[in-house]
């Protein structure tokens, strides 16, 4: 039996498609076919013997004890002492969506523990990214001994030393890859330290936000211990789950494990609408229903990111900690405005981007960089190039005194926050750092070229060995007839769907296309009809100007095709339809 989907070894993008699992196996003595979530799930890397876990994830099944990790203990009795002093404890966060749920869910906790405490979110414009030492030392001299830096901190060795001489405490809460050395705080939380042992190095892909929510449960159980609760309610730290499930979706961090756990118990939370500021985004979103993890990761969190982005970087962080409708709408219609405005800026800069992406043609590692590009958008840019090109691309703003802060995202299967860090070891980046798949830096402008050439060189076997099997991965055929909101309400109970977890992937076909057409900037929106009689609508985002859509908006006669993507739920209608959201097609003729 072939891997080969449909026969598809050069589609239209130039790629074959196989079958994400490949299996005679149906685990029963009689023989009975898999139902299609246990195929879901085994085809997602789940074996056998822990299917039930797996179809339901919860806290229960998935949690790790908080002590596993370096420095919790130390940290949450830190914090403990903190809170029985009611000392004020000020939460040092990113501008990002992690950053901002993270100090969030800290602020929230401590303000129900009667603590007082504040949050900082520095301007990336004019401070950059995570602490320095003017602002922790500012920090404390206004009042607060005690900072919690969150989403930020592993590399802040100067900053941290800083504060710690004006005797400033200061606990790192991060996820990001660590050097050898750590900074010299209080404690530093990190499932990514080098000296974690295995146990708990297994969760180095939770986001920043499931890092917090760990410290979180790690206080609660050492104030109960004290007996802090035996004259007072213990805060419900289940219902911060919200702010986690939307911290990891939109960090695109890999939704298995606790993670999937913490998105799939945080989605019905966020279904409450209990979070005044969550609430108020959602009407901004205009998301009547429950939201799910796509929504998170393509409506609220770009919203989120836009105050900090190209606003004010704090807009994130009182959304989601106000309790006040009216404020909590005025921030979500500021965030949905700038939003917009982000919009605009990375058009702009995308397309600049791609003209110097040419230049990058033949190499491993596609770095771009340009004079006044707005630093806010480079990390979607990036993104987007990575898309575009298949492979890590790093996109550099440089300002007027010649310094370039750079984003960059990676392909699966080349780590480059590991090559970030090589690269500031080597001298060649002022600062760096990042995780496998997302990195960001600040160089200097002459410096770039050998940035280049050094990234290059260490990840050329990597990038060619992700490349070199390039492959679509189909879990399903359906029939053209198949593509309906019935197959899209059947898949729900093998999600939710992010990163590492990806939503089921199906080719159908033989279809002709019957209309085509450009929607938006560069999309392509197609109808189709099956050999059935079938018809339905599919649409190729960010397209048109690529082989995909060229061909997709050039077919002609009766030429028939698979095409290939994940089916969605259209409920624009008078009645509920799907449609393909495509990826890939091939000439089926």
């Amino acid at each position: 039996m072939t891997d080969t989907a449909l026969g598809v070894t050069h589609s239209i993008i130039g790629q074959s498609w196989r079958w994400r699992r490949l299996s005679a196996d149906t685990g029963a003595e009689n023989l009975v076919p898999d139902d299609l979530v246990t195929q879901l799930l085994l085809a997602r890397g789940v074996t056998r013997d822990d299917l039930d876990r797996q179809r339901t994830p919860t806290l229960r099944g998935f949690m790790p004890d908080p002590s596993i990790f370096q420095g919790m203990d130390a940290a949450s009795a830190r914090l403990a002492d903190a809170v029985e002093a009611k000392e004020a404890i000020t939460i040092f966060g990113d501008y990002d969506v992690d950053g901002a749920t993270s100090a969030a869910l800290l602020v929230r906790l401590l303000g129900a523990l009667d603590v007082p405490v504040g949050a900082y979110i520095p301007d990336r414009l004019m401070e950059g990214y995570g602490p320095s030492g003017a602002a922790l030392v500012r920090i404390g001299e206004a009042g607060s001994r005690l900072i919690i830096t969150v989403d930020c901190g592993a590399q802040a060795f100067d900053a941290i030393a800083e504060a710690k001489a004006a005797g400033v405490e200061v606990i790192v809460v991060d996820h990001h890859q660590c050097a050898t050395r750590l900074p010299d705080a209080f404690a530093v939380v990190n499932p990514n330290r080098l000296d974690e042992a295995p146990d708990a190095a297994l969760h180095g892909n939770l986001a920043a936000v499931g890092v917090a929510f760990l410290l979180g449960a790690a206080l609660l159980r050492t104030l109960r211990a004290r007996g802090f609760f035996s004259g007072r309610s213990e805060p419900a730290l289940l219902d911060l789950l919200d702010l986690v499930a939307l911290g990891t979706v939109a960090d695109v961090a890999r939704l298995t494990g606790f993670n999937r756990a913490l998105v799939t118990q945080g989605l019905k939370i966020m279904a409450r609408r209990g979070n005044t500021g969550l609430s108020a985004l959602m009407d901004a979103a205009r998301l009547a229903k429950p939201p799910s993890a796509s929504d998170m990761g393509f409506a609220l969190g770009p919203r989120i990111n836009a105050g900090g982005r190209v606003g004010k970087s704090d807009l994130g962080v009182r959304l989601l900690t106000t309790t006040d409708p009216q404020e909590a709408a005025d921030i979500a219609m500021e965030l949905n405005r700038l939003n917009e405005e982000r919009r605009a800026i990375e058009a702009a800069v995308l397309d600049e981007a791609i003209t110097a992406s040419a230049a990058t043609a033949n190499a491993p590692v596609a770095i771009v960089s340009g004079v006044g590009w707005h630093p806010g958008v480079i990390g979607i840019v990036a993104g987007r190039l990575k898309e575009r090109l298949h492979r890590p691309a790093i996109v550099i703003a440089i300002d007027e005194a010649g310094v370039g802060k750079g984003s960059g995202r990676s392909i699966s299967g080349v780590d480059l926050g590991a090559a970030i860090l090589a690269a500031k070891e080597c001298g060649l980046l002022t600062a760096g750092g990042g995780h496998a798949m997302a990195a960001g830096l600040t160089v200097e402008a002459g410096k770039i070229d050998a940035l280049g050439a050094f990234l290059n060189e260490r990840l050329a076997a990597d990038v060619e060995r992700a490349s070199g099997d390039k492959a679509l991965l189909i879990d399903a055929v359906l029939a053209p007839r198949g593509i309906s909101p019935l197959w899209c309400e059947a898949i729900e109970s093998a999600g939710p769907y992010g990163a590492g977890w990806p939503a089921p992937r199906v080719a159908t076909g033989p279809v002709r296309i019957v209309e085509s057409g450009i929607v938006g900037t560069d999309h392509v929106r197609l109808i189709v009809a099956g050999d059935d009689g079938a018809r339905f609508k599919a649409i190729a985002f960010r397209s048109a100007e690529t082989d995909l859509g060229q061909a997709l908006l050039h077919a002609r006669g009766n030429r028939k095709l698979w095409l290939a993507g994940r089916a969605k739920r259209d409920d624009w209608g008078s009645r509920p339809a799907a449609e393909l959201h495509l990826e890939d097609a091939a000439w089926a003729d």
